[in-house]
């Protein structure tokens, strides 16, 4: 099987609204050094290091050729900033930054504070947004030689180089620098806004045999691990970044679960029993947990295993119909799905759909087949051929197009960056099939109604489409593999 199928990665995506903007810099430590006066300096560089403290190796305020300058223009240009008195500030900053960067050798608050300058700059100066980029990696990449061991400097340069400025460095780059985040601050207080790049980056990495099982594994386990711990102990407005990220990262990382041997027998138990418990009867169901479950290669005497097989015996079974081959195709086909040979079952089912002239038969074939291609096999565009086949086979039923609204949700993370304007605009096309799906089929206008309900809130915002020029209620063709023409809406 080409796996290459499979960094189409499945993402109810909308996740990342919350994260459309580069995270914040790390302000410094809240310490006299704010305020100014004399309080400031006996806070800085003229206080020596504690015992086994070490202080940064690049030039302090105590390096300076007149320490004392250093000390006072550092605190004239933090003032300004704090009164958003940002020429002044940015004036000041530069001759600190020349001579005492490190600032007292315990905090990269002068490149920090660098990058939101050149930030500001960006805002007065939007054509030289690449240039003032450059300036802002270079910063980062200085504060990660003189302060070594802060995970998120390496984190915060890789976001902006993935995300804010494509482009300045190359995947395998940005990939290094998130795995030295990681590395530096442990999987329980790695920085939360690598979990989602990262996510699709080990994915991609692995996928190009640059990165084998074990170091994979690693970085799959501290990013689930993080955002565990994130999702239990978050509150209130902050919750709701967690919940974005939990939309997305533990889709991506699904590719793993093509990978013979990287998951154990209680993951594939633990994704896909309780949806089993859930629908019961349901073959879909039913034969997506029997195969996963003969995939890890579970031992058939596990109660849930005994389970999931008795349900597939007295449920699947009994949907193939008599015919002269059309229910020995079928039983073939569910045969083939339930022993994970994914390709066969697609072409199975195909096949059985040829046989029969049956609408309403040949579209649940059709779109099994369509199932198949999205869950399995992670091939979005012939998930959709195959789902909008089922509807021409059986015009009044709604669940193709419940599914493609399905396929085009899930697309943020291959139709942009995963967050941001170009990831958000698939919202837009899954909503129109989910409203097409309910107005053919009364059946599953509850479902479609949650949906629409759920990632209304995903669109792009009023302010993403103005800084566009879009018109609110205009028409906006998506494009990736979508090629859509929707109409423009905001939450």
């Amino acid at each position: 099987m080409n796996r290459i199928q499979f960094f189409f990665l499945a993402s109810i995506f909308m996740m990342l609204m919350v994260l459309s903007c580069t995270p914040k810099a790390a302000g410094p430590a809240t310490t006299g050094t704010d305020t100014g006066g004399s309080q400031a300096k006996a806070t800085t560089a003229t206080r020596p290091a504690k015992p086994g403290e070490e202080l940064s190796s690049c030039p302090k305020f105590s390096d300076a050729r007149n320490p004392d300058d250093a000390e006072t223009n550092y605190v004239i240009y933090r003032t300004a900033l704090k009164a958003k008195e940002m020429d002044r500030a940015l004036k000041t900053w530069r001759k600190v930054y020349a001579v005492s960067p490190a600032a007292d050798g315990r905090r990269p608050t002068v490149y920090t504070d660098g990058v939101a300058f050149y930030n500001y700059l960006i805002e007065q100066n939007p054509d030289k947004r690449q240039v003032y980029g450059d300036s802002i990696l270079m910063l980062y990449e200085q504060a990660r030689e003189c302060y070594p061991g802060d995970g998120y400097m390496a984190a915060i340069q890789a976001f902006d180089s993935y995300y804010t400025y494509p482009g300045t460095a190359t995947e395998d780059e940005i990939y290094a620098l998130f795995k030295e985040s990681i590395e530096m601050d442990g999987p329980e207080k790695l920085q939360y806004f690598i979990i989602n790049p990262m996510s699709r980056l080990v994915v991609d990495q692995h996928d190009a045999d640059k990165i084998d099982d074990a170091e994979a594994k690693k970085i799959v386990s501290a990013l689930k691990t993080r955002l565990e711990l994130g999702l239990q102990e978050c509150s209130g407005d902050e919750c709701a970044a967690w919940q974005a990220i939990q939309a997305y990262a533990p889709s991506s990382l699904q590719y793993f679960e093509t990978v013979k041997g990287f998951y154990d027998c209680q993951y594939y138990l633990t994704e896909y029993f309780p949806d089993f418990e859930a629908n019961p009867t349901d073959c879909d169901a039913i034969t997506t947990a029997y195969s996963r479950l003969q995939w890890a290669d579970c031992a058939e005497t596990l109660p849930e295993f005994q389970r999931v097989k008795k349900a597939f015996e007295e449920n699947c079974a009994t949907v193939v119909e008599a015919g002269p081959s059309g229910g020995s195709t079928l039983r073939q086909a569910y045969d083939a799905l339930k022993s994970n040979k994914s390709a066969e079952a697609v072409r199975l089912f195909e096949q059985a759909a040829e046989e029969t002239t049956d609408g309403e038969r040949k579209s649940r074939y059709l779109l099994t087949a369509a199932k198949i291609y999205y869950r399995d096999l992670r091939n979005f565009s012939q998930a959709r051929a195959f789902a909008r086949r089922a509807a021409q086979a059986d015009p009044r039923n709604g669940e193709p197009y419940m599914l493609i609204g399905t396929l085009y949700a899930s697309s943020g993370p291959l139709c942009g960056p995963g967050t941001g304007f170009d990831s958000q605009v698939v919202v837009w096309p899954a909503i129109d099939m989910w409203q097409r799906a309910k107005s053919v089929d009364s059946s599953v206008a509850g479902k479609a109604n949650d949906l629409i309900n759920r990632y209304t809130r995903y669109m792009p915002s009023r302010a993403d489409i103005f800084q566009r020029g879009i018109q609110e209620g205009s028409t906006f063709t998506v494009g990736c593999w979508i090629q859509e023409t929707t109409r423009v809406r905001t939450p």
